[in-house]
């Protein structure tokens, strides 16, 4: 299994560990018509907290929740109940989608002990698990971030990566868009791809039950996205969620992501960066 998951019957044998943070980082695409915040108080895992990655985010970017300040995180998840010393489980109401960027944020700040939930919510509430309804009841705690900057890669950084060879960029956007064959979700943005990326649609490393596939498949699914995973690979997306699920299916192979390009698409596709379409040219 991959060490960044922990399974149901984990955390339900340590619901009630003040030490044990389980934290509902659900987020959705406008056109899901889902409310996370909303849903989470309507009912959620007991001793869980909500974090918006919209809120705990640079709110001066244009772009869409990108990274905040050491400083801003650190205030923001310590007013959350989320202390230096917590093991955090995320999960989301999707069963892997926006955890994973709740899990790459925490593990970039410095965080030592966090995992996803293998399976989300969904798998929680299917095998009768308990939840608990309205505001998180934690109590503050002190969290002193440690940003990792190598973990976060800039457009030049990308753009410098492919011109040098030095590093892979793994686009998780569907197909379509990558191509440039279906509009962009996010208006104003070119359709298409950052020249000289490969692209393995994050679909193909989840499963039907919204679980992250098995060590073979995601092997498979690297492979036939023309990925060398002895060499470094940089992942991008629509705005750096889906990202992170790359990021988490590498190490669920024993490799680990040079980086997340936390722009993504939303800022490359917004103009002034060359713009591919088409099939990746996997050599």
């Amino acid at each position: 299994m991959n060490p960044n998951l922990v399974s149901t019957d984990w955390l339900a044998e340590r619901l009630g560990d003040p030490e044990i943070v389980p934290v509902d980082g659900s987020w959705y695409l406008p056109d899901a018509g889902r409310d996370g915040a909303a849903e989470f108080r309507e009912r959620h895992i007991p001793g869980a907290t909500f974090f918006d990655i919209n809120a705990v985010a640079d709110v001066s970017s244009d772009l869409p929740h990108m990274l905040p300040s050491p400083e801003v995180f650190s205030e923001a998840v310590g007013a959350l109940g989320i202390g230096s010393g917590s093991t955090v489980v995320a999960y989301d109401g999707a069963g892997l989608f926006a955890a994973a960027r709740v899990w790459w944020t925490f593990r970039v700040m410095g965080a030592a002990k966090v995992y996803v939930l293998d399976g989300g919510f969904p798998k929680w509430l299917a095998e009768g698990r308990p939840v608990e309804a309205g505001a998180s009841r934690r109590q503050p705690q002190r969290f002193e971030a440690r940003f990792d900057q190598t973990a976060v890669k800039s457009a030049d950084e990308v753009a410098e990566a492919i011109a040098a060879k030095s590093a892979q960029v793994l686009d998780a956007r569907s197909a379509a868009r990558f191509r440039g064959e279906a509009p962009e979700p996010r208006p104003g943005l070119a359709s298409g791809h950052i020249p000289g990326s490969l692209n393995l649609p994050v679909q193909e490393v989840i499963g039907a039950d919204g679980r992250l596939r098995g060590e073979d498949e995601l092997r498979a699914s690297f492979r036939a996205a023309g990925v060398d995973l002895g060499q470094p690979v940089v992942t991008t997306c629509g705005s750096g969620v889906t990202a992170a699920i790359l990021a988490l299916a590498l190490e669920g192979v024993g490799a680990r992501a040079a980086g997340l390009y936390d722009g993504s698409w939303s800022e490359w596709g917004a103009g002034g960066r060359p713009v591919a379409t088409g099939p990746a040219k996997i050599s």
